[in-house]
Formats: C-alpha cells, sequence, structure tokens
C-alpha cells in the first residue's frame, strides 16, 4: 500500500533561521532568512508578471479556483505544520486551511466589476473602469498565518495586482508551504513568499516598487508600516488588532452562553484580534459569570496542538508569553483575583493556564491593554450606560458584543458601541461577504468581501463626445 509523501518546500541552502514548536519549546526546522536587497529582484519579477497577470479576468478566475482546489488537497499536510509552528489545536488548523480555500473561491467567482456609466448632464460619455494597482506587499501575523495571508493575498490577485507575502518569523513555515502548493495554480512571479525578520518587512513595506502595502499586527508596527510606505506613496491597509469588550445585559441566561463566552474569549488561546478581551457583567449576577467561566476554564484540556482532545493549545512564542506573564501579574499585584488560572504550567513549552481574573481595577493593563493571550478580566456594572462608556473608553474599535434574552435591546446597545463590528449573542464571527474594519487606532482601510476588493483597485475615467459630436 502506498504511503502519503508529506508536501514539503525545499530546505534553505543559504542563511536561516530556527523555527520553534512552542507546544516544546524546541526547535524543529529552519527558514530563508532573506535580505532587504533581495527584494528588488523579487519585485522586479512580480512587476513583469503583473503586466500579463492584470489583462486576463478569465485566467484569473480559472487560477483562484484552481488555487482553492490546491489549498484543499493539501489540507493535512498544511495544516500539521501550521500546528506545529503555531501552535493552536489541529482541528482548528484544518478550519484554517478550509477557510484559506473558501476565500480564495470566493474572490476569484467575485470578479472586478464592469465599466460604469457617469451621468452628469453634459454632453460627453463619462465611463469608470477599474485597473489594478501593480505589485503589492502584504505582511501577516502569527496568529492566523494562513487564513490572514488568504485575506490580503486572494483580493489582491482577483484584482489582477501581483504580491509579495512575508509572514511572521515565528511561522513562517505553513505560509511557504501554501506559496509552494499556489505556485502550480498561478503563473510564475504572481505570488512570492519571502522569510525573514522585522528588517525585511520594513523594506518592503517601504519599496519604491510596491504600491499597496496591507498589514495585520501591533498598532506601534502599523505606525512603522505606514511611515515606510509613505516614502513612496503607497497605499495601506491596517489591522492592528483590538481590546474588545462584551457586555452582559441583566437579562442574560449565563448558564446558556458560557461556553460560547469563554471561547469567544479563548479560541486560539486568546490569539485572536477580534477576541472578547473585557467583561462587563451587572453587578447582580457577577459572581454567578465568574464562577461559571472559571469551572469553564478550569476543564479546558490545554496540551500540545497534535494531541487528540487538546482544546487549547500554548501561547505561540516566547515574547508573547512573556507579555502575557507580566500582565497578569501586574493584574494581581493591582488587587484583581484569580478565580482560575493565573500563572504559567510547569511544563516544557510554552503553556499559560487558563485565566478568569476578578476585581480587576479598571485602569489595570490587562482591561486597558491587548493582552492577546488566555486571559480573560471581568468587572461588574452599576448601569448599563456605565457599562457602555466603560466599553467605549480605550483607544481601539474592532469590535464588541452584547448579550441578553431581549434580542431588541440588546441590538439597541450594540448600535451604541464604538468598533468596526458588533454582535448580539455571539462574538467574532465573520461571513467572507461582509466588511472587516476598526475604528480609532484599530486601523485604517477595509477588508473583506467586495470591499476588500475594491481596496486593491484604482478608478480610471475616459471621456469622450457624445455621437454625433467631434
Amino acid at each position: 500500500m502506498a504511503t502519503h509523501q508529506p508536501r514539503r518546500v525545499p530546505k534553505p541552502t543559504g542563511a536561516s533561521f530556527t523555527v520553534t514548536d512552542p507546544a516544546t519549546g524546541e526547535a524543529f526546522d529552519e527558514a530563508p532568512d532573506q535580505q532587504g536587497d533581495e527584494l528588488d529582484t523579487v519585485i522586479g519579477r512580480a512587476h513583469e508578471a503583473w503586466r500579463g497577470w492584470r489583462t486576463d479576468p478569465e485566467t484569473r478566475t480559472t487560477a483562484l479556483l484552481a488555487a482553492g482546489d490546491a489549498v484543499e488537497a493539501a489540507g493535512a499536510d498544511m495544516a500539521v505544520l501550521l500546528t506545529r509552528e503555531q501552535g493552536k489545536p489541529l482541528a482548528e488548523s484544518y478550519a484554517e486551511v478550509a477557510r484559506t480555500a473558501a476565500r480564495l473561491r470566493y474572490y476569484a467567482q467575485l470578479g472586478v466589476p464592469g465599466p460604469q456609466p457617469i451621468t452628469d448632464g453634459r454632453p460627453v460619455r463619462s465611463e469608470i473602469r477599474w485597473r489594478s494597482l501593480g505589485p503589492v506587499a502584504a505582511i501577516v501575523p502569527w496568529n492566523f498565518p494562513l487564513q490572514i495571508a488568504s485575506a490580503k493575498l486572494a483580493p489582491a490577485l482577483a484584482a489582477g495586482n501581483t504580491m509579495v507575502l512575508k509572514p511572521s518569523p515565528f511561522t513562517p513555515l505553513a505560509t511557504r508551504l501554501l506559496g509552494s502548493v499556489l505556485s502550480a495554480a498561478l503563473p510564475e512571479d504572481v505570488l512570492t513568499v519571502v522569510t525573514g525578520h522585522e528588517s525585511l518587512g520594513a523594506r518592503l513595506a517601504s519599496h519604491p516598487g510596491i504600491r499597496h502595502v496591507t498589514f495585520t499586527g501591533s498598532v506601534s508596527t502599523g505606525r512603522a508600516v505606514a511611515r515606510g510606505a509613505a516614502s513612496s506613496l503607497a497605499r495601506v491597509t491596517l489591522e492592528l488588532g483590538g481590546n474588545d469588550a462584551a457586555i452582559l445585559l441583566e437579562d442574560v441566561d449565563v448558564e446558556r452562553i458560557a461556553d460560547r463566552l469563554f471561547w469567544a474569549a479563548f479560541r486560539n488561546c486568546g490569539q485572536v484580534c477580534m477576541a472578547v478581551k473585557r467583561l462587563y457583567a451587572p453587578a447582580r449576577l457577577y459572581d454567578q459569570v465568574v464562577e461559571a467561566l472559571a469551572q469553564r476554564a478550569k476543564s479546558a484540556v490545554v496540551g500540545a496542538g497534535l494531541a487528540p482532545g487538546t482544546e487549547l493549545g500554548p501561547v505561540s512564542n516566547v515574547p508573547q508569553l512573556a507579555r502575557i506573564e507580566r500582565c497578569t501579574s501586574r493584574a494581581l499585584a493591582d488587587g484583581a483575583r484569580a478565580a482560575a488560572g493565573g500563572h504559567r504550567l510547569a511544563r516544557p513549552g510554552y503553556f499559560f493556564a487558563p485565566t478568569i481574573l476578578a476585581d480587576v481595577p479598571p485602569a489595570s493593563a490587562v482591561v486597558t491593554q491587548e493582552q492577546f493571550g488566555p486571559v480573560l478580566p471581568v468587572m461588574a456594572y452599576g448601569s448599563l450606560d456605565e457599562a457602555v462608556v466603560a466599553a467605549n473608553d480605550t483607544g481601539f474599535g474592532l469590535g464588541g458584543s452584547v448579550w441578553g434574552t431581549d434580542l431588541d435591546e440588546a441590538a439597541a446597545v450594540a448600535d451604541r458601541l464604538e468598533c468596526g463590528t458588533a454582535w448580539v449573542n455571539h462574538h467574532g464571527e465573520l461571513s467572507l461577504a461582509q466588511p472587516f474594519a476598526g475604528i480609532k487606532d484599530s486601523g485604517v482601510g477595509v477588508a473583506g468581501g467586495p470591499w476588500g476588493l475594491q481596496g486593491n483597485l484604482r478608478p480610471f475615467v475616459v471621456h469622450r463626445p457624445e455621437e454625433g459630436r467631434r
């Protein structure tokens, strides 16, 4: 019987850096450590590939549909590799691969809008046509390497652009495999994956041959990316994280929503930009809410992502683990109480106990900053207006949610949240067809749906006399 041979990309032949398994804390592979001066050749080739790619929408549709099929066929190899380098449970990696394939197919079928006439009363025929931008750059974080990469590359390629894609140095391997898999479906140099450290990303963002830079990551790095792109007046799309609040209403059924609420905060070990990161519960229900979430946190199965039954994997990397430890220790020193967890687990790897913090001072860093890990602070409120003010009192504005039995009341409260997306009785769910954007420090520009495609196009206007005029 033939055995399955995992798909692999070639080992680096030059300079390289190691990639660590967060479940063990040990290096298990390596990736090329490419330098900024290599980008001139890569981007030059992307520009040449753009000349043909931009002119043939039928080829783009066929190629992107084939790309979706190729990702699906490589799903097992991609998912295992993703779990090895990122840490998430294997089922979540499979879901990420499936989402990647689905997004490629969605944008393949969406298509660039056709010519649009302008009627303004003048004796001319004016028409808007939509054109691609050229080579674009995508810089992708480590929490959802494939899913976020596809959210950037699928609309960019569908619009007729070519792309240079740089993953995080913590998770380069699955993205390199994605690039290898897609190379069988796409023309040469339409998509190029480069790997390296922050200096490579900085050079990519500021390269004069790049016409659009799309970045997902921290606010500080996003600002640096924007400054770099400004040097060549390139367009930017920035998704810079969030500090999403969830508000529980007086009529909420705590036992009914506790499991959903827990996973809205702790999926992917809490390393989700639009996870619930602050929870506001009415004072009357506060103890019940804290206890329900604490019991769920204590029962969660924490382990290696490849181990059967694992519900929560490790924190993805050492710097993030140190950030979570500092944030939690500070909260406890400020007077917070760990109803569950509150500490690193005594085992190899980067494991942190699922943590529910009660009695948290509102000025504590775990409330005011994005902790981005398996830690949830729960605060009591006296009046609903007080809860809404607290939820909006942040420099972020990505998402938020309201939970209650009266859906009309919950929707009315959700409408008062200052964010890009608000949910009722769930959190963080997005369809491929809807816009995804934040306000304030959560970003610039729009991803998702037709808006994501539009952000990769520019208008081109043609004027001509009406018939009978010269």
